[in-house]
């Protein structure tokens, strides 16, 4: 049966939104009202004045950068914002603060400049919480956003705290191989061939790497397997692995550039990237099953608190839910999560090989059953049974 990500959501989170509504932690409820309301009073103090500073937007290439505490006082000065996400996002908000900046400027009057740091996403989380300044973080998925929380930066509720969980895009795990496809890789099962060399990055500093194993669990339960089983399916498929590199980014530099490897396991717009970048030499496999990514968004509070960057923060993070940014997201591979501009990238066609970028731009196939994080009973309950030290990924790659 064919599942897409709006069929999911809307059964996975019936519950969620229920109580959402109903328990809503009121002191992120007063956080919100309070930027909210300083939004208004800042447009409405500074409405038709110009400012005498030029802006300039990131370009995509910062590494591990800290933001500069914005003189924020009486509404001068530029405001700071630094952006700590993910390793295949640098493309994607490079574009999106180029729209920000100048919408935030006509909002309040004051003008902000965004920073951006990439990485891989566990890297990245353990970065925040050990002393890079983020205002906000972008990464991969729920459970390293937690892992922020978790150091007492982020407030108890942010995945309440934004629409469709704090997930203003989704994305999928696909397979890109070489033109002609050589080895005829279809689906997961052809991945434990004993000659087929396998990419994909390393779980223990990767989010997109913890969906990429998920993923692949996934289709060897949907195969009959017993546990026993998909442990050793996995064994397998990682003992062709050729190198784990530490993010989803170096993962695509080892194939792409190094050569290495017949298959790279990859976020679906890194994917499309590739065939962007390098025509004619790449081709996207869609496998059977796979898995829904949701990459988590939240204000990094307590950070956002000392440099007085509450408001802008939250905006900057709203506004990804726009009509214009949910473009952006989707020309830039990413699934936008507002319907009507999803279905506005749904391909024509069911193929589940893509050879090219479509001229169209329908680009999304819909021809795949997806789960979600749920079904391994939410992040928490995946860390500790798959990615903790000892747990079976270090199991299953020691050996």
């Amino acid at each position: 049966m064919r599942t897409n990500q709006y069929q999911y959501r809307k059964e996975t989170n019936q519950v969620n939104d229920s109580a959402r509504h109903l328990s809503l932690d009121r002191k992120k409820s007063l956080n919100i009202a309070r930027r909210a309301a300083a939004l208004l009073i800042a447009a409405a103090v500074t409405a038709g004045a110009l400012s005498a500073c030029g802006g300039a937007g990131a370009d995509g290439s910062a590494q591990d950068t800290t933001a500069a505490t914005a003189d924020n006082g009486g509404g001068s000065g530029v405001i700071e914002l630094t952006n700590v996400s993910y390793d295949p996002t640098r493309e994607l908000y490079a574009a999106y603060n180029q729209i920000f900046e100048p919408y935030y400027e006509e909002l309040t009057g004051q003008q902000v400049v965004v920073t951006q740091s990439h990485g891989g996403s566990g890297k990245q989380a353990l970065e925040v919480s050990n002393g890079l300044e983020a205002d906000v973080v972008t990464l991969a998925l729920e459970g390293d956003v937690q892992v922020v929380a978790d150091a007492g930066l982020i407030d108890d509720g942010f995945v309440s705290e934004f629409p469709q969980d704090s997930s203003p895009y989704a994305s999928t795990i696909v397979f890109l191989v070489r033109s002609g496809n050589p080895k005829k890789i279809y689906d997961w099962n052809d991945l434990i061939r004993e000659d087929v060399g396998v990419i994909t990055p390393n779980p223990k500093t990767s989010g997109g790497a913890m969906w990429n194993y998920l993923a692949a669990w996934y289709y060897f339960e949907q195969q009959g397997q017993s546990e026993e089983e998909i442990l050793e399916s996995i064994r397998k498929l990682y003992g062709n692995v050729v190198v784990l590199d530490s993010g989803a980014r170096g993962a695509t530099t080892s194939f792409v550039e190094n050569g290495q490897g017949d298959v790279l396991l990859a976020w679906e717009n890194e994917a499309f990237l590739s065939l962007k970048e390098y025509p004619g030499e790449y081709e996207i496999v869609v496998p059977s099953v796979s898995i829904l990514c949701q990459p988590t968004v939240a204000v990094v509070d307590e950070v956002a608190r000392k440099h007085g960057t509450e408001e802008a923060a939250a905006e900057y993070l709203n506004h990804l839910y726009s009509d214009e940014a949910q473009i952006i997201e989707a020309q830039n591979f990413y699934r936008p999560s507002t319907r009507e501009i999803y279905e506005e990238y749904v391909a024509d066609n069911d193929s589940n090989t893509i050879t090219e970028i479509p001229a169209d731009g329908h680009w999304i196939n819909d021809n795949i059953v997806l789960t979600d994080i749920t079904h391994f009973g939410g992040w928490s309950q995946a860390r500790s049974k798959h990615f903790a030290d000892g747990a079976y990924f270090d199991q299953i790659y020691e050996q």
